[in-house]
């Protein structure tokens, strides 16, 4: 029974789950979820998962906390369910932001999601650029980071002419990775030097590194949350000369009013991934999904086999 995939989806993103079903010619392994009048959760594996190889998909999307309980409960209805091995599928990690202690007396939660994980009996996980790597190091057992580079940068290859685009970080702190971006697509680069005041999400820039003026700029970010961050670059860049201004992130969070925001805005495209699912009132004309099943169908693949990971890098 090793040698058979089993395919179990949460509630967030079961169209995820199907998409990954497709690529690797399974069927999604059949469940049941009640959400009783008290608010607890029951998840019923319904069909034989003894001695299988169990890829439990949940990313971490609104309603966030009930999304953590049911894939809490899974992974353990699954363990007790005699499931061979359990990988946790994360395409966006619970809490990844919060991977230090940069305050008094708070919580480091994504080393407690690395804690609870593990403790509900999961074997493994598998994710997508997490916020800081070192999340990685949170966990005991082995964690494989997919890179949505590749998928994004090809797309943004095959849709746009590039010749005169300068790629943007949003920040000090994503300059690192839109290097590789940069080389992938031979771009130049250019920085905005942005301080943050505390949790309020209203961050100032103060500085370009770079030079923007009568290029079309393209923001790289790892996700957009409430979309502070891309309006206040994206207004900056224009001010120093940018002819137009673009984006592109893995993680479409979208949260608040970030997506009335984009609508609103002088951003002629947000190119995202399908990491985390978008309802129906976030899927406007400006914001473009490139889907990144196919990367995590060969993961788990290459992660059932036995094989190498790295080939999926390129």
């Amino acid at each position: 029974m090793l040698d058979t995939i089993r395919i179990i989806s949460g509630s967030a993103h079961p169209a995820f789950a199907d998409q990954i079903c497709r690529h690797l010619g399974v069927e999604r392994c059949k469940t049941r979820s009640l959400r009783f009048s008290n608010e607890n959760i029951l998840v019923q594996i319904e069909e034989n998962v003894r001695e299988s190889d169990a890829f439990v998909i949940q990313p971490s999307c609104a309603p966030v906390s009930d999304g953590i309980m049911e894939l809490l409960i899974t992974i353990d209805a699954l363990k007790h369910a005699s499931a061979k091995r359990i990988t946790a599928v994360l395409p966006y990690f619970p809490y990844a932001r919060s991977d230090k202690k940069d305050q008094p007396r708070i919580s480091i939660t994504a080393r407690l999601m690395a804690d609870l994980l593990e403790t509900a009996g999961a074997d493994r996980v598998l994710t997508m650029d997490l916020h800081s790597p070192q999340v990685q190091g949170f966990f005991r057992i082995p964690v494989d980071q997919l890179r949505a580079a590749p998928i994004l940068c090809d797309h943004l290859r095959d849709s746009r002419d590039l010749s005169d685009y300068v790629l943007v970080a949003g920040d000090v702190g994503e300059a690192k990775e839109i290097g590789g971006y940069a080389n992938r697509l031979n771009l130049p680069i250019a920085i905005v030097d942005k301080r943050r005041d505390g949790d309020d999400e209203k961050p100032r820039a103060v500085a370009l590194i770079g030079d923007v003026a009568g290029k079309r700029a393209l923001i790289i970010d790892d996700e957009i949350a409430s979309g502070g961050t891309l309006m206040e670059a994206a207004a900056f860049l224009q001010k120093h000369g940018a002819v137009s201004v673009e984006a592109a992130a893995v993680h479409p969070v979208l949260s608040g009013q970030a997506v009335q925001r984009i609508a609103d805005s002088p951003l002629r495209s947000v190119v995202v991934t399908d990491t985390i699912p978008l309802t129906p009132e976030k899927q406007i004309d400006k914001i473009e999904v490139c889907s990144v099943s196919q990367l995590f169908a060969g993961a788990i693949q290459a992660i059932h086999n036995g094989s190498s990971i790295s080939s999926l890098f390129r």
